[in-house]
């Protein structure tokens, strides 16, 4: 019973984090929606365009383009924006 309750309390935990997170695709909403970026948001933005593009152009047939697509997808999609500032991403 003490571990179901520990799993739930993680589980819980790491759905707040997520719920919390600003990702890539929260900062292209509000872009679009012509609502102001920080300079570190439009960093990332721009940072994360020339990584999926860089990304993208490696992939040799459709079936990893698009196996490529949706991996970048998700990262958009859950993961944080500020990971887009790390130099590893800034240096493309």
């Amino acid at each position: 019973m003490k571990n179901e309750k520990t799993f739930v309390t993680i589980r819980q935990t790491k759905k707040q984090e997520l719920l919390n997170t600003t990702t890539i695709s929260d900062l292209r909403d509000r872009e679009y929606s012509a609502q102001s970026l920080t300079n570190e948001e439009w960093m990332a933005l721009r940072n994360y365009d020339k990584f999926r593009i860089t990304e993208l152009n490696k992939e040799l047939t459709d079936m990893e383009f698009h196996e490529k697509y949706r991996e970048l997808q998700v990262m958009a999609n859950l993961g944080d924006y500020k990971e887009f500032l790390k130099e590893k991403y800034s240096s493309l």
